[in-house]
């Protein structure tokens, strides 16, 4: 019986790369480094529009870690900034075509953005249903705030792989 293990499975699996299983988690692979790109494109540019900036403040404004940036930057400011910080994400993850050095750096950012969004599920409120009782979340913020343990994993996985890569030459 094969037990998993972090190993780069490339060297130990060289004549098999034909197989389906092979070809769906170049997939996946694939797929995680692009999706993670197109999300932080498109939410990155959102942030540029007054109707994102304002949509933010409920999070940012009842966060221990990000609460002291309204008192510095206007809510739109703080906004852009936070829009420059995605898109160039975005950029650093696409930027593994180039170097699993740039991928690196984007999912570690990542990782950091996606768990400090995460913390906002214990700060803001509305998160818990209070109808429902425990574990019942709201939509909104809620459920959108819990879906960033999927994207932590996916920014985690695609630094880690950038690192795997980088460690093999």
């Amino acid at each position: 019986m094969k037990t998993l293990s972090i190993e780069n499975n490339r060297t130990n699996n060289a004549h098999n790369h034909s197989t389906l299983g092979v070809k769906t988690m170049a997939l996946g692979t694939y797929g995680a480094y692009f999706a993670l790109a197109v999300i932080y494109f498109w939410f990155g540019g959102m942030k540029f529009t007054h109707y994102e900036a304002v949509g933010l403040v409920p999070l940012v404004s009842n966060s221990p870690f990000l609460g002291w940036v309204y008192d510095i930057f206007s809510v739109d400011t703080f906004s852009s900034l936070l829009g420059v910080l995605e898109v160039s994400i975005g950029i650093l993850i696409a930027g593994r075509l180039l170097s699993p050095k740039l991928s690196l750096i984007g999912g570690a950012l990542s990782a950091g953005l996606f768990f400090t969004t995460l913390s906002f599920m214990f700060s803001t409120p509305g998160v818990i249903e209070t109808g429902l009782g425990f574990p019942a979340i709201t939509v909104a913020p809620g459920q959108f705030l819990l879906k960033d343990i999927g994207l932590l994993a996916a920014s985690i996985f695609v630094a880690g792989h950038s690192l795997t890569e980088l460690e093999s030459h």
